[in-house]
Parts: structure tokens; C-alpha cells; sequence
């Protein structure tokens, strides 16, 4: 029978998908058949006509897992799903779902990676918790928590009494995103402070920026944005936004590294501005991540012209500026399958950070 380990966290976006895409890696450089899936899924994509989690679909890709999709991700939370199923849903119908998908992912596989939603209570509504989840599948957990000292132990906690009271084992837990500064401490500390709850932490992963910065793609993709140009650029990271609503000569001076501009697609002269500041630096460097044209305007043929000399990915929207500009800071940053070198480098930080042998012998 395959081992199975449910990887939880204390809340959305505390890092689930990064390990366990660096733990899948890790599992097979030792050797091991893994298998893969994310019983209840929250953001969900069209593939092959089946509603699928967004994870899945990355661990899928990246990974290289053979496995059926659908079965990755048998059941996906859509819209409307919550009140139907508190109207006329069956836990029995669902319960059947996860455990046949299981089965067929499980099948001549070593070792099943299960991937939770949210903290260990979310799904309670649909009478499937990650913690009756991960007692149905029989799975040992490690619980993620974010950052810091005392509010990823208090967070911890609170979730373990949920894994405790449906007779679940924790093997141990996780801190990520510890800022560079705080690393040494907070390791040296929160590995104290847990030992004392009788919880072991298998490691710490610090903050790294470039894994929090969104790709061009990413925001076209989440803002269903028109690509005017640029295709080629959609991978570039967005380091800094800038709104363009100021004098040419202002916004020059706040045009960075990966800088992407957000401006309306009439404002001609902020626009040939941060083109004349692109084209001025070396070639192998990226200076502007992309452009953003709102109020659904186009610039005059001449300066469309010269967007498509370069290599400048732009944008279109309706909304105005300052919308477009509150939906890209408002973006949940994730991880997408072209992002070749951010998977490289979360595959390597699970490996230098995580005891992932350690894992194995819990297991």
C-alpha cells in the first residue's frame, strides 16, 4: 500500500503547492513512484472539459505526473457549489469520488503527495474539513504555518486541536517565508518554541522575493487582458508598478528594474517616455516588465509601431487606471508551468530547506 503524507497550512497561500512540488521532486531523486492530488480544490480551470484545481494542473505540468488529471483533482469548488450542496448534496457522493480517485492515483505508486485548501477547517461546510480528509485518506500531515515566532505557533496549534480531534497524526511542520534578516533567529527560536508542543519542525524556508513577484502572464491570465505586443515578454517579473498619471519627466525618474506601467492608453507621452528608457538600456537587460493600456485606448499607429519594435509585452483593458492598478496589487502571486526558472528554484529551496529525509522516516 502507497504512504501517503497530507500537506495543510494554517491559511491560504502559506506555501502547500510550493512544497509540495518540491517534495514531489525530492521523493523522486530518491527513487520513488509518487503520485499526486488535491482532493478538494477552490480555484479552478478548464481542461480537457473537466473543471479542475489550478494546482493540479501546475503539479501536472511541472512535475510530470502521468496520472489523470480529473483524478488529480476530483472535486472542484465552482461557483454555486456551497449552496447546492448545503441544499441537496451528499457527503457519501463525495466521500466515493476522493477515494476512487485515490485509488487510481495510488496504484503501484510509493508514495502519495495529498495537497489541502485553506487551513485544516476549510471544506467543513461540505462536511469534507482537511482533517476528515486526511483521516479518510489515512494520511500523516506536516501543517505549514507563515513567517515569524508566535503567530505561526498559536495558528499551528489551533489547527492541530482539528487534526487531533479526527485522530490524525502530525509529523511535524513547516515555517516559510522567514524574512532573510530574521532567519537565524526565528529558526533557532521557533524550533524551541514547538519542541515544547511536542512537534517537530522538518524546516524553515526563508522569503524570496522573486518567488512573489508576478509575471506579466500571470496578470493578463487573472485580468483576462488583450495582448496588443510583446508576447514574447509575458514571463518577465514585475518588480514595481508604476501609475503613469504624472508628467513624463516625473515618471522616468520612478522606472526601475521590471518596472510595469499602468497608464491610459491616450497618454502618449508616458508612454514614448518609458519606450526611450527601455531602448536606452543594454540590450540583455529587462528594464520595463510590460505595459498596461487602460480605458480600452490604443496609442496612434506611429507609437504602436514602435511598441512592437521592442520586445515590451502590452496590455489592454477597459478599466481605468486606477481599477487596473487595484487589481494588480490586489493578485494572489501563483506559481504557472511556463515559469521555468521559479519552479527550478522552489524544487532547489525544498531541498536545501526541508529534512526531507527526515519525512520518509516519519512515513
Amino acid at each position: 500500500m502507497a504512504k501517503r503524507i497530507f500537506i495543510a497550512a494554517t491559511g491560504q497561500n502559506d506555501g502547500k503547492t510550493t512544497l509540495s512540488m518540491g517534495l514531489i521532486e525530492a521523493f523522486k531523486k530518491r527513487g520513488l513512484k509518487i503520485g499526486f492530488i488535491k482532493p478538494i480544490g477552490q480555484r479552478y480551470l478548464v481542461e480537457s472539459g473537466y473543471k479542475v484545481d489550478e494546482d493540479s494542473v501546475l503539479i501536472e505540468k511541472a512535475c510530470r505526473m502521468s496520472a489523470d488529471l480529473k483524478d488529480m483533482s476530483p472535486i472542484a469548488i465552482e461557483k454555486g457549489f456551497t449552496e447546492n450542496y448545503i441544499l441537496c448534496g451528499k457527503r457519501e457522493d463525495s466521500m466515493k469520488k476522493i477515494i476512487s480517485s485515490f485509488e487510481r492515483i495510488a496504484r503501484g505508486k510509493d508514495l502519495v503527495v495529498i495537497e489541502g485548501t485553506g487551513h485544516a477547517g476549510v471544506g467543513s461546510v461540505c462536511d469534507w474539513s482537511n482533517a476528515s480528509v486526511a483521516r479518510l485518506l489515512q494520511a500523516k500531515v506536516i501543517l505549514i504555518a507563515s513567517g515569524g515566532i508566535g503567530r505561526p505557533i498559536d495558528e499551528i496549534m489551533l489547527n492541530k486541536a482539528l487534526f487531533d480531534s479526527e485522530k490524525v497524526k502530525i509529523i511535524g511542520t513547516i515555517i516559510n517565508k522567514v524574512r532573510k534578516e530574521k532567519y537565524k533567529k526565528v529558526s533557532k527560536i521557533v524550533r524551541l518554541g514547538l519542541a515544547r508542543k511536542e512537534l517537530s519542525v522538518l524546516g524553515v524556508m526563508p522569503y524570496v522575493d522573486f518567488l512573489s513577484t508576478p509575471t506579466v502572464r500571470l496578470i493578463k491570465d487573472e485580468l483576462r487582458l488583450k495582448v496588443l505586443c510583446g508576447e514574447a515578454g509575458l514571463g518577465n517579473n514585475v518588480r514595481n508598478i508604476i501609475v503613469g498619471a504624472m508628467e513624463p519627466h516625473d515618471a522616468l525618474n520612478y522606472i526601475t528594474e521590471g518596472s510595469l506601467i499602468i497608464t491610459p492608453g491616450d497618454r502618449e507621452d508616458i508612454i514614448l517616455a518609458s519606450l526611450s528608457s527601455h531602448m536606452l538600456r543594454k540590450k540583455a537587460e529587462v528594464n520595463i516588465a510590460g505595459l498596461i493600456l487602460t480605458g480600452g485606448l490604443r496609442p496612434q499607429k506611429s507609437i504602436f509601431d514602435l511598441l512592437r519594435r521592442t520586445d515590451i509585452p502590452t496590455l489592454v483593458t477597459k478599466d481605468d487606471t486606477y481599477s487596473a492598478a487595484s487589481k494588480v496589487h490586489d493578485l494572489i502571486i501563483k506559481v504557472q508551468p511556463q515559469d521555468k526558472e521559479k519552479i527550478a528554484a522552489i524544487i532547489d529551496l525544498v531541498e536545501d530547506r526541508v529534512d526531507v529525509d527526515k519525512i520518509l522516516k516519519y512515513l
